[in-house]
């Protein structure tokens, strides 16, 4: 922070920085300002436009209130999400739009596939997979993505263990051993990188030639960001996704979005089930190194830092979801209930429909007669 606010007060024609760091900046001294800025740029606006687990709008609001009214802003991003149409909607002056035209999402060099697997078997077809690219190309960089950071872990220490050059890159790394993974994989001392979504904007590493998505993306955007770190600048470049039995309306999502069909990657599965035990054995002993480490523990310290950071009692806040969760499940049973009394009578009227009503019995009176 002192080092950069030395470099900040210089004053700089240029300022990169991600939004966080510029706006403690702001907050925290006054030796320089941004006044008198002229552009204002916001490379993957949509991320920092979106609201979700990481949200922006604090320090978007900071550093808006600190530039000048009078200024050129410029956000660029390889997808269109409904922010920035909305955003390109509220624009008080008409903003000029442009839109790469492509046939396709994706560039015409990468070879997009899936593998369709059972969900329990995923990690023997990975290692498989791996196994396969390393015999035939011996000199090629791989990334594999991953969903969680527990799930990366686990798999940089499991493809170690079968002798493949393996690193890991995610969220709960320090960012001193982000920076080290990355070196080493750039430079190929390891071939194989591991990680989380946190790599799947912003590395430009030319020379890498497949991507694997361990799972399937739950949107089409973050598949088209994945993807795209392979096939750069004109090169070739290989891209494999593993679909479960549970995937397939994502798959169909994906082609729809990036206008472009996936094609079947085939492999041996006899050569997969030769190696399915010693994978799920190699698997469970590593979830139990991991849990020994106490793997979960560091994720929730780090969750009470960031809301320590944000200025926020954790204990509060773990009080609050708490409560938020026991009033969602009355609200739930609630529900339940309402439902089964519905279908109940539902089922009564029915029963009543199908059956026609009893005649009423006759009585037979005497005769009378008036006077």
């Amino acid at each position: 922070m002192v080092a950069q606010a030395l470099e900040l007060s210089r004053k700089p024609h240029v300022v990169i920085a991600t939004p966080g760091r510029l706006a403690d900046h702001l907050r925290s001294s006054n030796t320089f300002s941004i006044k008198k800025i002229c552009f204002l740029v916001m490379d993957e606006a949509d991320r920092l436009l979106e609201q979700g687990c990481t949200d922006f709008t604090v320090d978007l609001e900071t550093i808006l209130g600190a530039v000048p009214a009078r200024r050129q802003t410029l956000l660029f991003s390889a997808t269109l999400t409904d922010t920035l149409r909305e955003l390109q909607d509220l624009a008080t002056n008409q903003p000029f739009f442009w839109e790469a035209q492509a046939p396709v999402r994706t560039v015409e060099q990468l070879d997009q596939r899936y593998l369709l697997v059972p969900e329990k078997v995923k990690d023997a077809y990975l290692v498989h997979l791996i196994q396969n690219f390393q015999d035939e190309h011996e000199d090629w960089s791989i990334i594999i993505f991953t969903n969680t950071c527990k799930t990366c872990q686990i798999l940089c220490m499991m493809l170690r263990r079968f002798g493949f050059p393996t690193v890991a890159l995610h969220s709960m790394m320090k960012q001193k051993e982000r920076f080290a993974a990355l070196a080493k994989f750039k430079s190929s001392i390891y071939r194989i990188l591991i990680a989380t979504d946190v790599a799947s904007r912003g590395l430009d590493i030319p020379t890498v030639q497949v991507v694997i998505n361990h799972n399937t993306p739950g949107l089409p955007k973050i598949y088209i960001h994945r993807v795209g770190r392979t096939a750069r600048a004109g090169r070739q470049g290989q891209a494999i996704t593993l679909v479960t039995q549970y995937d397939i309306h994502l798959v169909h999502a994906i082609e729809e979005q990036i206008k472009k069909k996936l094609e079947e990657f085939s492999v041996e599965e006899a050569e997969v089930l030769q190696i399915l035990t010693q994978v799920n054995v190699v698997r469970r002993e590593c979830e139990i190194k991991l849990e020994a480490a106490n793997f979960d523990e560091k994720k929730e310290i780090n969750k009470r830092k960031r809301l320590i950071l944000e200025g926020k009692d954790p204990d509060l806040e773990a009080k609050r979801k708490a409560e938020l969760a026991k009033i969602k499940q009355k609200n739930r049973s609630f529900k339940e209930k309402v439902e089964q009394t519905l279908q109940r009578q539902k089922a009564g009227r029915a029963g009543r429909e199908g059956h026609p009503p009893r005649a009423l019995p006759e009585f037979h009176t005497a005769p009378t007669c008036s006077v």
